[in-house]
């Protein structure tokens, strides 16, 4: 789907939004995070599994624990890399609402290989990761993108966060928060 970047000259005389292609440098750095927690949570999770105490016949510990771990990956690179340019103004608000989107993500992982491994029956190890880290995170992934887009990293409801500049001052005038909330808008 194209991406919309600003006006163009319309065959009508107006002004038509210019569409790229491609995902922005916000949707690849968000990925590329998101796969840096992907491989942690995977990792951890059939390391996990094996273990007695978290793993055994029902794997759900040892899901909820390799996501525990993938989620402080992925807050730390977010929060440094994905939206570095809006910074918090309540760092405890920001984590506290990352913990809250996390722990939603992972609910959809643990449902995923829940219905998967109790009520379908499908038990293997092939099984257990097809339904929690494929079906489950993909789905964790999208609800996530959106939730720290809209509430996580965008400052305070309604205000505007400036970008970071070596100085601390606005150096943008928030017009990368407005540019957002333009987007969030859109239909």
């Amino acid at each position: 789907m194209p991406v919309t970047t600003g006006p163009t000259p319309s065959m009508a005389g107006g002004t038509a939004p210019r569409a790229t292609h491609g995902p922005t440098r916000e949707v690849v750095t968000f990925l590329a995070v998101g796969g840096a927690g992907y491989v942690t949570d995977v990792v951890a999770f059939n390391w996990l599994r094996g273990e007695p105490l978290l793993g055994g016949p029902n794997p759900l510990g040892a899901k909820v624990a390799a996501v525990a771990v993938a989620m402080v990956v992925t807050y730390l690179g977010n929060s440094l890399l994905t939206w570095r340019d809006y910074p918090s103004t309540n760092r405890r608000r920001e984590v506290t609402l990352f913990v809250v989107f996390n722990l939603a993500g992972l609910l959809i992982s643990v449902l995923t290989l829940a219905v998967s491994h109790n009520m379908l029956g499908l038990t293997s190890r092939l099984s257990d990761n097809i339904s929690g880290n494929v079906i489950g995170v993909g789905l964790g992934t999208a609800f996530r993108y959106w939730s720290y887009r809209r509430f996580v990293f965008n400052g305070p409801p309604g205000a505007e966060a400036a970008p970071r500049t070596p100085g601390g001052a606005d150096a943008g005038g928030g017009a990368l928060a407005r540019r957002r909330a333009a987007q969030d808008d859109e239909p």
